[in-house]
């Protein structure tokens, strides 16, 4: 299970270097347009990646505040956003890599922003949510680029095609 989530982690890297080559190819003002997604734009939208990742990544380390808001945008321009984001998700895969199995059960205590009580969860559980909480906003982020450019501006980023491209399929 171990190889299973040090995967996703680095899918999880290919796809982000992936979107944000991608990104950083449309033109500067189409970064903070609003294109109507829940965090309105690319902007809002890969910050907010970044944000919870970040919260993830301390509660999975074992911390327990919340440095940011969920909507937060600590990085409004993109090229500190994409260093961000490459030194999160290389955060992340370090972190994954030095997993045992016995540290997939173990138990994670935290307080999410929107209620005081604590809770409870196991460590492999909050991998799962964060790597698909990953692939559903990069999916969003996804649809204002081809509404941006064009179909041609988002690019492929299956899992398969990352399997396929690294020979771990």
């Amino acid at each position: 299970m171990i190889d299973h989530w040090r995967t996703f982690a680095a899918y999880n890297a290919w796809a982000n270097r992936r979107l944000y080559g991608a990104v950083a190819a449309l033109p500067p003002q189409d970064f903070a347009r609003d294109g109507g997604a829940f965090f309105r734009s690319l902007r809002g939208t890969l910050n907010h990646l970044v944000v919870t990742d970040a919260i993830w990544l301390d509660r999975l380390r074992g911390g327990f505040t919340p440095p940011h808001q969920l909507d937060d945008v600590p990085y409004p321009e993109f090229a500190p956003l994409e260093e961000a984001r490459a030194a999160l998700d290389a955060a992340l895969s370090a972190f994954v890599a030095a997993l045992t199995p016995a540290d997939l059960d173990r138990e994670l205590s935290f307080r999410r922003q929107a209620s005081p009580e604590p809770i409870r969860q196991r460590l492999g559980s909050a991998l799962a949510h964060l790597f698909n909480h990953q692939t559903h906003h990069r999916g969003q982020a996804h649809a204002l680029l081809t509404q941006f450019g064009g179909p041609e501006a988002g690019p492929p980023l299956d899992l398969l095609l990352y399997l396929r491209e690294t020979g771990a399929a």
